[in-house]
């Protein structure tokens, strides 16, 4: 037997945590002293403290932990687990959009604040057979994620595409954050809809207030915001939801200054 104070430095468990463990009732000393009410602990019991300790490593509480020591069926030990996988899968992503979510903010208060100008066009845009595929990403310049996904199904299903290829945004306004898109690519047959993987007519738009923006996609928020006022201030007001147009980016442009996009907000008077 060991007293408490040999045993934490057998186990590199403190003293503190066995005696919470103990209060807890997830691990017991193997005998306390009845006349002063030591602990001693078993050597037979430190495989049992190690996984205890393996456990909370991994995020376990001590409910679960609690059951998991109390299971004996190795299948439902494994989807415990397989459980706990997905749970920090999802705990990564979460944390990975808060990054992007302050990198989103570095790159902005960086940026010297001067509005920039763009050339205004007004245009039409014809309706589309198109191949679309909509869900959040975790900022405007994280919208590859949509394009790598909708390609990969492109090529594994061998769908020829057109040169059409854009990006809609179904959010009230432009946002630092989670962001509600939609990649759309021409394709020349309409099939059969799968897996969030759309095909569709896209309705054909009267008018659009059309600008071009070269550089980095961290300047969409900015160019946004330049069309919106010019809408305002010439009379018209939006009819529809914008379009993105990828013209140059990633897929054929090295460095992001060289990328091109296109903003469409249909408009009406």
């Amino acid at each position: 037997m060991f007293k408490i104070g040999d045993f934490s430095k057998l186990t590199k468990v403190s003293v503190r945590m066995l005696r919470y463990y103990d209060e807890v009732g997830l691990f017991k000393p193997a005998k306390i002293d009845d006349f002063t009410g030591y602990r001693f602990y078993s050597a037979k019991q430190i495989s049992e403290i190690n996984l205890i300790v393996s456990l909370r490593d991994m995020g376990f509480n001590v409910a679960d932990i609690t059951l998991f020591i109390k299971e004996k069926s190795d299948e439902k030990l494994e989807d415990i687990l397989k459980v706990k996988i997905q749970e920090i899968r999802n705990n990564i992503r979460s944390e990975e959009r808060r990054l992007e979510k302050i990198n989103f903010t570095i790159r902005n208060m960086k940026k010297e604040r001067v509005n920039m100008n763009y050339n205004v066009t007004l245009k039409s845009l014809p309706s589309y057979k198109v191949i679309s595929l909509r869900d959040t990403i975790p900022a405007y310049d994280a919208e590859g994620i949509l394009w790598a996904r909708l390609s990969e199904y492109l090529m594994t299903k061998n769908i020829p595409c057109s040169e059409i290829a854009y990006a809609t945004y179904h959010d009230d306004g432009v946002k630092e954050g989670e962001v509600d898109v939609e990649v759309v690519m021409g394709v020349d047959n309409l099939m059969n809809d799968e897996n969030g993987f759309i095909f569709k007519k896209t309705e054909e738009v009267e008018q659009a207030a059309s600008i071009l923006v070269p550089g980095d996609y961290s300047n969409i928020g900015g160019a946004y915001n330049f069309l919106a006022n010019w809408i305002e201030e010439n009379g018209y007001s939006m009819s529809g939801n914008p379009r993105q147009v990828a013209i140059r980016g990633p897929w054929n442009e090295i460095n992001s200054e060289d990328y091109l996009s296109e903003i469409q907000i249909p408009v009406k008077k």
